[in-house]
Parts: structure tokens; C-alpha cells; sequence
């Protein structure tokens, strides 16, 4: 059987492990605002926007194309199961009868077939499917809904009679066929989430004790018994504000962060780094350390952001106000850090052999050295070079360093006989020196 072990290479210079990447802004050929959005994998996808346009990429954002949906709905919500098939649902304000018009999709978008949710007055806000048969709706003023034929019908959960039961649907999510969650509320009045361990055949809401004072937009769902809500009151300096639970939702605790906002989504790059929108605030915030701690993070151009999405560890995507559509860019440098070169490119190269089954080598080239006789360098030898190996989730797994490098190679050997087979990054910090490193293209290797 043959293990495939991709050591991917990333940018560095002596900064900490643990810093996060930075988000850039892509043009898209709109400047409504963008609602909803869905990933097939890292790099095909779908944003929509008010009046029912829908707008497809196959590159992550560099070209888009516009399809058409043959409504002029408020499309709110959106869901691709994989590349071809995908669900809309959209929002009809401007004629009656006012409720849902559903769109489906079998080839990519290229044809968009609507239907009529047959309910008058009930607006969707979420959309999900967990194959191509079986999926739910949620909104407003509250509804549940799930469907076993892939949309053609739809049917009202069962939900329990508590207090807070009937209040809008804004995000479902599930853990397996089994445990599933829904998040919602109303601003002001009450958070809500639901729960259900029995696939979807019976909810249950939250006991009021546990209830937050507003909605909560987002969850996350660690494993069949953690999850975390986002949400928050940004009147009266009350803020963000997480709500989580460690026994499948029977009880909850609320958290407010002290952070002005309230946090639209949440979105994990990996099991330490999670980021939020904040919507009007034009702010983000990020956390290195499971969402414990956070830091505010201004966004580019100061574009309101309400939904974020990351389809694996190495690709981001954000969108909101006035066609804004973001672009994740992984990166080792921290929040406000610049890299100053004032000496020529550093070239950090690919390991060797690739593939490898116990050993490999990393080289870099460097352009300075102990020696006075080159431009750039000042007689002085490199202090310290350390080349650290990271697994996907950023946890270091090993490193090798050298010390008083005094020439214009170095190269660093590693054993990873005991290397599970999976990705890995490598970095290099370089310390007494300043230089630009030269990143090399990811290269896939194959351990036998």
C-alpha cells in the first residue's frame, strides 16, 4: 500500500509558530451585497447576492462567471453537496405571494430549476444538504424544515414546547446522521439553539437558563459532545459573545469576550486558529488557541464581513458588504508584522529525496556569509538558522539548528522515520539577519 507524505514549504522569517495568516480582497463583477456562499473543495465556488444572482468561480476567486437563475429573489442562503449538485434558497420580498423560491442545480449552476415553497410569509435563512436525497432548511418567523427526496418536498420538524421552540431558524449543522444542532434567536430577546440526536425526527431548544440575550449566527461542532456558538450584543457595550457546550447541549455556557461587536460566523482554519466576522464593525477577530483568546483584526478596505468559510487548512474565503469577497492568505507573519529585506533573496529549496521513507534533507541558499568580500555581507557570521517542521494542525513535530553559519549553503538532514504520513510544513528562522525568502512551489511525495 502506498502512503502519500506532502511536505509543503511556506514563507518565514523568525516570527512565532503560532502566527496567523492575512486576508487580501479579490474583485468580483458585482457591488451588491454578497450573502451567502458554498465550496465544493478548496478552489470551486459559488457567492450569491440580493436579486437572485449567483456568481461561480473555479479558481478560487481569480475569475468569476454569472449565472443565471431566472428570479430576482434575495438569494439568502446556498449549498453545494459536490461539484455539480446545489441548492439555493432565496428570499421573495417584491411580489406576492412573498415567502421561499427554492433553486437546485445538477451541472454546476449552468441551469437552475425554482420551485415555490408552498408556505406563504416563511422566509429561509440556512440550507443544508447531508447527501443528495437528505436536507434541511431553517427561518424565519420559524421554521425547521427537512426534505428525503433532494427539495421536491419539504415537512416541519417536530419540536419540543419549550419557551423558546418557535423563534427563527439562522444555521443548522451536523456532526453525523445522528447529532445535529441549529442556531438562532432573536436580536435583543433570545439566542436559541436546538439540538436533536435522533437524525433530525425530534429537537429540542435550549433550556431558557442557558439562553443567551441574542441570536446566535454560527456553530462549530468539535465532536458529539463540544460545540460553540457565535453571536453577541453589540448595543450597551455588552459585545461578542461564544456560547458553548460539553455534553451534546444539555447544558451551555456563555462567554462574552469584552470585544465591541457581534460575530456574524466563525470559521476554523485548523483546531487552534478560528476567526469571526463582525459584520458592521468592519472588523475581524482571530484566535491562535482554540478560540480562548482573541485579538481584533481590521479588515481590507474596511468592508463589512458576515461570512467566512474555510474548505481545508490552506484556503479561506470571506464575503459582505458591496461585492467584498475575501481571500485567505496562509502565512507565518503575526498581526502587524512587516518583513524588511536589506540583504538579496534567501532561497529556501525543497527537500531531498522526495519522495523519502526515513531521511531527508532541506537546503538554503543564503546570500550573505561570514566573509566581507561579497555585496551584503559584513564579516560577521549568521548567528543561529533553525528549520522547524509543522504538521497541518501547527503543531512543531521537529527541528534541527545551526549555529555561527559562515557560508552560502546549509543544509539540514531529518529523520522522520517516525513522520505519520500526511501533510507537513517546514520553516526557516533566521536570526541576526534580514532576508526575503524565495517560496517554492508545494511538492507532493510519496513514502511507500
Amino acid at each position: 500500500m502506498k502512503n502519500f507524505f506532502c511536505l509543503m514549504i511556506v514563507a518565514l522569517l523568525p516570527l512565532c509558530s503560532g502566527a496567523q495568516g492575512s486576508w487580501e480582497r479579490v474583485a468580483v463583477p458585482t457591488g451588491r451585497t454578497l450573502r451567502a456562499m458554498s465550496f465544493a473543495d478548496s478552489v470551486t465556488g459559488w457567492v450569491a447576492a440580493d436579486s437572485g444572482l449567483i456568481l461561480h468561480t473555479e479558481n478560487g476567486g481569480k475569475n468569476w462567471e454569472v449565472q443565471q437563475t431566472g428570479t430576482f429573489a434575495d438569494v439568502a442562503s446556498i449549498f453545494f453537496y459536490n461539484k455539480n449538485l446545489g441548492w439555493a434558497a432565496c428570499n421573495n420580498y417584491r411580489n406576492a405571494p412573498y415567502g421561499t423560491i427554492l433553486l437546485k442545480t445538477v451541472d454546476s449552476g449552468i441551469t437552475w430549476v425554482p420551485s415555490v415553497y408552498p408556505q406563504e410569509n416563511i422566509f429561509m435563512s440556512c440550507i443544508l444538504f447531508l447527501d443528495s436525497l437528505n436536507g434541511w432548511m431553517g427561518g424565519k418567523p420559524h421554521a425547521l424544515l427537512r426534505t428525503h427526496d433532494g427539495g421536491a418536498t419539504w415537512a416541519q420538524a417536530s419540536i419540543d414546547t419549550s419557551t423558546l421552540a418557535f423563534f427563527p431558524v439562522l444555521n443548522i449543522a451536523f456532526y453525523n446522521e445522528n447529532i445535529g444542532f441549529a442556531g438562532g434567536g432573536m436580536f435583543d430577546i433570545a439566542g436559541v439553539v436546538w439540538r436533536t440526536t435522533d437524525g433530525g425526527n425530534h429537537w429540542s431548544a435550549i433550556e431558557p437558563a442557558y439562553a443567551p440575550a441574542d441570536e446566535v449566527h454560527a456553530l462549530h461542532i468539535f465532536d458529539s459532545l463540544n460545540v460553540l456558538g457565535a453571536g453577541g450584543d453589540p448595543d450597551f457595550g455588552f459585545g461578542v459573545g461564544l456560547i458553548r457546550t460539553a455534553d451534546c447541549g444539555v447544558t451551555w455556557s456563555y462567554r462574552e469576550l469584552g470585544i465591541q461587536g457581534n460575530a456574524y460566523d466563525i470559521a476554523f482554519r485548523n483546531d487552534r486558529e478560528v476567526w469571526a466576522p463582525l459584520g458592521p464593525r468592519r472588523r475581524m477577530i482571530v484566535s491562535l488557541d482554540g478560540s480562548v483568546t482573541w485579538n481584533m483584526v481590521p479588515t481590507p478596505d474596511s468592508t463589512a464581513i458576515y461570512k467566512m468559510k474555510f474548505p481545508d487548512t490552506l484556503h479561506g474565503y470571506a464575503i459582505g458588504l458591496e461585492g467584498a469577497f475575501l481571500r485567505y492568505r496562509a502565512s507565518s507573519v503575526g498581526l502587524g508584522q512587516e518583513v524588511a529585506s536589506t540583504v538579496g533573496p534567501c532561497l529556501l529549496g525543497q527537500n531531498y529525496p522526495n519522495p523519502f521513507r526515513e531521511e531527508t534533507v532541506v537546503s538554503l541558499t543564503l546570500p550573505f556569509t561570514g566573509r566581507n568580500d561579497q555585496p551584503g555581507n559584513t564579516g560577521e557570521p549568521i548567528k543561529e538558522i533553525t528549520i522547524k517542521v509543522f504538521d497541518v494542525w501547527g503543531k512543531e513535530v521537529a527541528r534541527q539548528v545551526t549555529r555561527n553559519h559562515d557560508g552560502p549553503e546549509a543544509s539540514f538532514r531529518f529523520d522522520g522515520a517516525d513522520f505519520l504520513p500526511g501533510v507537513y510544513f517546514y520553516k526557516v528562522e533566521i536570526s541576526g539577519k534580514s532576508a526575503d525568502l524565495i517560496l517554492p512551489v508545494c511538492r507532493s511525495m510519496i513514502r511507500y
